[in-house]
């Protein structure tokens, strides 16, 4: 069993090895590559995939791999959401965006290929068998895609400037930001083995829906609480975009005492599916009671 300081640690190792660092043809690209995703970030989804695997007896090593192709996924997302003709967003993690430092093109262009490098890694990962890579690969698509976040990143930007129900907003970020949280999780019961417990892993799924929805919640209160230099990203930025948030739709005390509740849901799963590690626990308590 790992502390979360030393899970993290050994993310940004196996992070760094993966990313390609050298290229006759593309060193731009793949410069922006790494200052899309050794920049800085929480490291929340390999995190969760770690921690799930542990929960399920896996040994983490595996993890770690499809813990950083989550990784990858969610990179190449926000160098797209930071561009001009989407958030057009200049800072992450405190530090220039990445098309900021290397040009909308190399930007794009290293969005794309960590957009690849995700399913690369799964692919050329010695510790997983081939149903666990089959079943891992289908749970990233499936996140990544039309129907999860890219499908969820379109709604959200066809819904500024209009009012969503609370039940739309809800919809919006179980695609947009509650996909690859609960893709997280099972990956990480499938990096433990082929065939996790069937009843275990629907409630760790169930675990990751609240977990994802928590986290969107605090995000949006966070965005109107706490200042640019503590988030590492443009503050105030939802309501100057005229997006809908859950402080918008719900007000501030409202959201925190839902994603609170949220919160407590989700540890009652994992207790009663023999799922509640420490790791999981305090994993899941900081990506909801956290400040950026």
């Amino acid at each position: 069993m790992y502390s979360l300081d030393a899970l993290r640690e050994r993310i940004e190792d196996k992070l760094a090895t993966l990313l390609p660092a050298h290229s006759a043809i593309a060193q731009p690209m793949l410069d922006a590559m790494r200052h899309a995703v050794l920049g800085g970030g929480k490291r929340m989804r390999p995190l969760f995939a770690c921690a799930s695997c542990e929960a399920f007896g896996g040994d983490v090593e595996p993890a770690l791999t499809s813990g950083c192709a989550l990784e990858f996924i969610h990179s190449y997302s926000l160098i797209h959401d930071d561009l001009p003709a989407m958030d057009d967003d200049d800072i992450r993690h405190g530090k220039p965006a990445t098309h900021i430092a290397y040009g909308e093109a190399n930007a794009i262009l290293a969005g794309d290929s960590l957009h690849s490098l995700a399913f690369q890694a799964v692919v050329d990962n010695d510790a997983l068998d081939a149903h666990s890579k089959l079943s891992i690969i289908q749970l990233l698509s499936d996140a990544a895609g039309w129907a999860g976040m890219s499908g969820g990143q379109c709604l959200d930007i066809e819904a500024e400037g209009r009012d969503l129900h609370l039940e739309e907003l809800k919809a919006l970020h179980a695609a947009k930001t509650g996909a690859l949280i609960r893709a997280s999780m099972q990956i990480g019961a499938y990096s433990a083995g082929a065939h996790p417990d069937k009843s275990r892993y629907g409630a760790l799924s169930e675990v990751g829906d609240l977990i994802g929805l928590a986290f969107q919640i605090m995000d949006d209160v966070l965005d109107v609480t706490q200042s640019t230099d503590v988030l590492g990203k443009p503050a105030g930025s939802d309501e100057a975009q005229a997006k809908n948030t859950f402080p918008k739709l719900m007000g501030l005390e409202a959201s925190k005492t839902e994603a609170a509740n949220l919160l407590n849901k989700a540890i009652g799963l994992l207790h009663d599916n023999g799922l509640a590690t420490p790791t999981m626990i305090e994993l899941a308590t900081r990506a909801v009671h956290r400040t950026y």
